[in-house]
């Protein structure tokens, strides 16, 4: 345990404990150089006794230091004295967005402002190769004026999840933790995080999923009694749909914060600047007032495990509610002396919801190709198996928003079988391009 709580560090006066975490403790401090007050990170001598992890900090948090945007609290310097490393940085005066949820000081329309710039926040940093990997609405400040703030970049990665160590671990760096400041971070883990595996940029978009749920229904989408049951939650839950949690949600809004928690980060939103556009495209839809409402079918939503096998929650819902409908008719028409041949117009009509339930698929691939030939940049779309193969040029970043957008709208209409995938290959060899119909079914050719 350390304390410097009124002690000087260098030309820092610390005055105030601002908070506490698994890494150390934030204080606020009055610089007798530039007499300002910033904000002092003192880590965890524990946790700097290890040389490696203590060599990639340093690294990395100088790394994140040159990160410059408005909604990045700046990293002013890294200090020692005596046996303490700490860091200096902006301080910032205002709440951290948990608060203000907890408070229920956020409306919709806050949150998705407060989403657009953090997002954008991140895209900066995963641009210069700074991945955070401690998202979390503790970790985002809202100054007294309304600017939203990204707190301890660089820090993150000092959990010794991939150390080259082996004597450190994650369990060790949960029992490192003070008791109750485990879960405020784990909560917001993407789930190769807390299975321990190897991250990349896209565990924080998961990560930054979870801080937007927690704004708009103001409660976090996965919790346990324990560390452990909140990191199976994360692996495994299922989370309820955003617009059941709050009266009003858009459910644009639902569907992002859906593709960010997607499971599997392929599945994800590639990059957080796709993110940032589907978050502006929310907002302008509140701000016109125009917000459309959750289909029955976006609000109710069965459990994967009730689920016959390769059925989807849309298909088991609507094979179930023919199924009661049709089979009801019949056995009135039957049971009131109409006969066999009286229920035979219910049987026809069940044939031909069969069918309807039958080729679903092939309907929302076609829905796709023809939305998709609409984009001037795409010259053919076909399908391999459960592959949409499109092919494009000049392709910009919107036509992978735009693409994306009717996947999701594709996969969310089956019901049943895989979800499709897709694969964009882009500015491809003419011979290259006339060679696709031999390998692939094309269902859209430009003509030139």
């Amino acid at each position: 345990m350390f304390h410097v709580l009124g002690r000087t560090l260098k030309n820092y006066v610390v005055e105030e404990l601002l908070g506490k975490g698994g890494m150390g403790s934030v204080y606020r401090a009055r610089d007798t150089d530039l007499e300002r007050f910033v904000a002092i990170k003192v880590l965890s001598p524990e946790l700097m006794r290890h040389p490696e992890l203590q060599r990639r900090f340093l690294h990395e948090a100088k790394a994140a230091s040159a990160v410059n945007h408005p909604a990045i609290a700046q990293i002013y310097e890294i200090e020692s004295d005596g046996d303490l490393t700490f860091i200096v940085m902006e301080y910032v005066d205002g709440s951290t967005v948990r608060k203000l949820a907890e408070r229920g000081e956020l409306d919709v329309l806050s949150a998705v402002e407060i989403g657009i710039q953090v997002a954008d926040a991140l895209a900066r940093a995963h641009g210069a190769g700074i991945v955070h990997r401690d998202i979390k609405s503790d970790n985002i400040m809202v100054t007294r004026d309304g600017h939203p703030k990204v707190l301890d970049f660089g820090l993150a990665k000092l959990l010794p999840t991939e150390s080259s160590d082996p004597n450190v671990t994650v369990a060790a760096s949960l029992n490192m933790t003070q008791a109750g400041t485990v879960l405020g971070t784990i909560a917001y883990m993407s789930p190769e995080q807390a299975r321990g595996q190897s991250v990349d940029h896209r565990s924080d978009i998961f990560s930054i999923g979870v801080v937007l749920y927690e704004m708009a229904a103001g409660k976090l989408p996965f919790s346990g009694p324990s560390a452990f049951d909140t990191m199976h939650a994360i692996v495994y839950g299922e989370t309820p749909a955003l617009t059941t949690m709050r009266a009003g949600l858009p459910v644009s809004l639902q569907r992002v914060v859906e593709r960010c928690l997607r499971k599997d980060p392929a599945e994800r939103y590639q990059n957080l600047a796709e993110t940032v556009t589907d978050l502006k495209k929310v907002k302008r839809e509140i701000e016109s007032g125009q917000v459309s409402s959750a289909s029955f079918f976006e609000r109710v939503r069965l459990p994967k495990r009730l689920l016959p096998r390769g059925l989807t929650s849309r298909g088991a819902l609507v094979i179930g509610f023919w199924t009661i409908v049709l089979g009801s008719l019949f056995l009135t028409v039957v049971s009131n002396n109409g006969g066999p041949a009286g229920g035979m117009p219910f049987l026809v009509l069940g044939l031909i919801v069969f069918g309807h339930v039958r080729g679903r698929r092939r309907r929302m691939m076609q829905r796709f190709v023809k939305k998709a030939a609409k984009l001037k940049e795409v010259q053919l779309v076909g399908l391999t198996g459960a592959e949409l193969v499109v092919a494009s040029v000049g392709t910009k970043a919107s036509t992978y928003v735009k693409l994306n957008a009717l996947l999701d709208a594709a996969n969310g209409g089956l019901y049943s079988g895989q979800p499709f995938t897709m694969n964009v290959r882009t500015d491809l060899p003419k011979e290259e391009l006339n060679a696709l119909p031999a390998r692939i079914s094309v269902h859209f050719v430009r003509e030139e």
